[in-house]
């Protein structure tokens, strides 16, 4: 693991910028733990939508959120094509959603390969100190739903999860179905009633298919990408009900 630049820290938060070498790839991502973090603590990871990134706002926003309000450790890693994945001067997020598209038409190594990536930074996290081998939980949405429910499915360290905007559909229809009776750990998944990309009757269906006995629906009406606020507060106390106490 390696941690390139400075530390930021910023009202009782400190961010730091990490890689994790995988089988000839860098796992770039963001770490936020208190500015006084001391000994083991819990630990959520964040998985962006497509288009983002690591420093997506939303991302950074919950990040620290989560450190502020439940003194948990807070990671975030890019995805497939985006962020510092792609070349220095390369397109911005428009193009990011377009070759992500491609990839998960094209690529039937995608969603292994992320669970791995994911895996092998969550092994390097809980190796360092101010972490530890502690209880995880999981979030993401949209493509950290594509991404990340097979995450979830594989990882028996992680105890809890929020996903959602994401239906059974798509070019990974198949994995997302046989992955999702193995979500044993609670879920809160949210979708949008509206929502222009994933028909409702899809979304319905993968929430259908998880394995989970306490798994839970919050839906909104409004777009893809028109999740409220307080759904921010709710997986806030949702992850903290099955994290336990730091």
């Amino acid at each position: 693991m390696h941690w390139p630049g400075e530390d930021v820290v910023a009202k009782g938060v400190r961010e730091r910028r990490f890689d994790v070498e995988r089988a000839g790839r860098t796992v770039p991502g963001l770490l936020w733990t208190s500015a006084d973090a001391r000994g083991p603590r819990r630990l959520v990871l964040i998985g962006h939508g497509a288009s983002g990134s690591k420093r997506e706002d939303y991302v950074v926003a919950l990040g620290r959120r989560l450190v502020r309000h439940l003194d948990v450790a807070a990671a975030a890693i890019d995805g497939p094509v985006h962020g510092d994945r792609r070349p220095p001067a390369g397109p911005g997020p428009a193009m990011s959603f377009f070759d992500f598209g491609q990839l998960w038409s094209s690529d039937t190594t995608m969603t292994d390969a992320m669970v791995d990536d994911w895996r092998a930074v969550l092994d390097a996290l809980q190796a360092e100190p101010d972490i530890g081998p502690g209880p995880v939980g999981y979030w993401g949405l949209s493509m950290g739903t594509i991404l990340g429910l097979p995450l979830v499915a594989a990882e028996p360290r992680i105890a809890v999860a929020v996903l959602g905007l994401m239906g059974l559909t798509g070019p990974t229809r198949s994995r997302l179905a046989t992955d999702g009776p193995n979500v044993r750990c609670p879920v809160l998944f949210l979708m949008q009633w509206h929502d222009e990309l994933f028909p409702r009757d899809t979304v319905l269906d993968l929430f259908d298919a998880l394995g989970s006995s306490d798994k839970r629906l919050h839906a909104h009406p409004g777009p893809h990408g028109g999740v409220p606020p307080e759904e921010f507060e709710a997986s806030e106390r949702f992850l903290a009900l099955h994290l336990g106490h730091g």
